[in-house]
């Protein structure tokens, strides 16, 4: 009897939990829903509309810090401040490779969350090392297949080697993803670099524009954005409950 009442207990728990984290991220799909209302292909730059690009991201890094304590400022958390700062420079075109710095570094902290204790640790499988070398595989035949078009690009010496740094510390985290079998952490990972990937081949004119080319990007990276951060939530909780198995 006293199991069934733990386990209907922590059922409750669980809910609760979830209910509490789902009104905690309402203020995010706000601000998304706001950022897509008011954007149009001609939006001039401005503080404004750097402030509304980067409020859905800022408000997930407040749920992440208010769920999971101030020592997440170096990991998602700080993964996100840093994503914001990314978002604010790519309003301004000059700002671009700033913004790509930026977002390195959101990369570099999001790969030391996924290699941290909060993730439970697995041994590499036949099936993880296979997704490993897909991930290598399309990373490096989408640089190679953008290469001619950096070389033609502004700033074609800073922005060529910039651009392989960066997809290798954005593939290297989608590979850490892989191995903390999170499903929102790995769904979230490869969401960023569909992102990133539909932002590149229009930035650096690889396609003709399209319409409402920028909209696919800001929904594939406000989705990522909010798996990850949903994923590192539920990745302490899940470390949480395991504990306290291990007590019982």
């Amino acid at each position: 009897m006293d199991i069934l009442e733990t386990d209907a207990y922590d059922k409750r728990q669980r809910r609760n939990m979830s209910c509490a984290l789902l009104f905690s991220l309402l203020p995010f799909f706000l601000s998304s829903a706001l950022y897509f209302y008011l954007w149009t292909p001609d939006l001039v730059p401005s503080v404004v509309s750097a402030g509304v690009k980067s409020a859905p991201t800022l408000l997930l890094a407040v749920v992440v810090l208010s769920w999971n304590g101030g020592q997440s400022v170096l990991g998602v958390a700080g993964g996100l401040i840093f994503s914001a700062v990314g978002d604010c420079c790519l309003i301004w075109p000059e700002l671009f490779i700033h913004g790509m710095g930026a977002f390195a570094v959101a990369h570099l902290l999001y790969s030391v969350t996924f290699l941290s204790s909060r993730y439970a640790t697995y041994s590499a499988s036949s099936l993880n090392r296979f997704l490993y070398l897909i991930l290598l595989i399309v990373g490096g035949a989408f640089y190679i297949y953008l290469f001619p078009f950096l070389q033609k690009a502004p700033n074609s010496d800073l922005l060529t080697p910039g651009v392989g740094i960066y997809f290798i510390l954005i593939t290297i985290m989608a590979a850490l993803a892989i191995r903390t079998r999170h499903a929102a952490t790995l769904l979230g990972s490869l969401s960023f670099m569909v992102s990133d990937a539909s932002l590149a081949l229009q930035v650096f004119k690889v396609l003709p524009p399209i319409e409402h080319g920028q909209i696919y990007v800001m929904v594939t990276y406000y989705l990522a954005q909010l798996l990850i951060t949903v994923g590192d939530i539920k990745a302490v909780e899940n470390k949480d409950d395991f504990s306290k198995w291990k007590r019982s």
